[in-house]
């Protein structure tokens, strides 16, 4: 969009009235992919307080939480090709919130049960590594240096999620297995 489209569709009260309108709908029907889209326009479009953002960003998490911890009891993988990805999402980009903030613990946690949860190898892959790396305390700046910057995803899923580094992914987690294994065994109590 120009920023003549992104003023228009600011000041226009219809399409105010429609985002107004999902907004309610998607609150009311728990429906985390519209919930995700409103809140990608007010982001994108700049439409709100931080309050009414944060509200809807926690919704979506209490959404992905629960789901997720269903989804634990029935020992259920999640897939990035269903409504799933939106679960994924949430639950990634709040491990990343808490590692931005130096709770290296927290964000330990929720790469772990990523890694346990999620049916896809490259992610799962990608996940580890992010274990590996939160749980050395290692600061996200450092982090972002071994991550590769200019390759592309090989899937539009994939975007969400920092899933390409500058290095030989099962090279790295073969030389860290001892990591891996030892945080899987502090962390499984986390699965029950």
């Amino acid at each position: 969009m120009t920023p003549e489209e992104l003023n228009e569709a600011r000041t226009n009260p219809d399409f105010i009235k429609y985002i107004n309108e999902k907004e309610k709908e998607a609150f009311d029907n728990q429906n985390i992919s519209e919930l995700y889209s409103i809140l990608d326009t007010l982001l994108i479009l700049d439409l709100s307080d931080e309050n009414r953002i944060n509200k809807v960003y926690e919704e979506i998490l209490t959404i992905a939480f629960e789901a997720i911890q269903d989804r634990i009891k029935e020992k259920e993988k999640l897939s990035i090709d269903t409504e799933d990805i939106y679960f994924i999402r949430s639950f990634y980009e709040h491990a990343i919130e808490k590692w931005s903030v130096q709770d290296y613990k927290g964000a330990k946690e929720l790469f772990f049960i990523l890694t346990r949860i999620v049916e896809d190898n490259i992610l799962v892959d990608a996940f580890n590594i992010h274990l590996i790396n939160t749980s050395q305390n290692i600061d996200m700046d450092d982090f972002y240096e071994k991550v590769d910057m200019e390759s592309e995803p090989t899937k539009e899923q994939y975007g969400y999620f920092i899933s390409n580094f500058n290095f030989d992914t099962k090279e790295y987690l073969d030389s860290n297995i001892s990591i891996i294994t030892k945080e899987y065994e502090n962390l499984k109590n986390l699965l029950n």
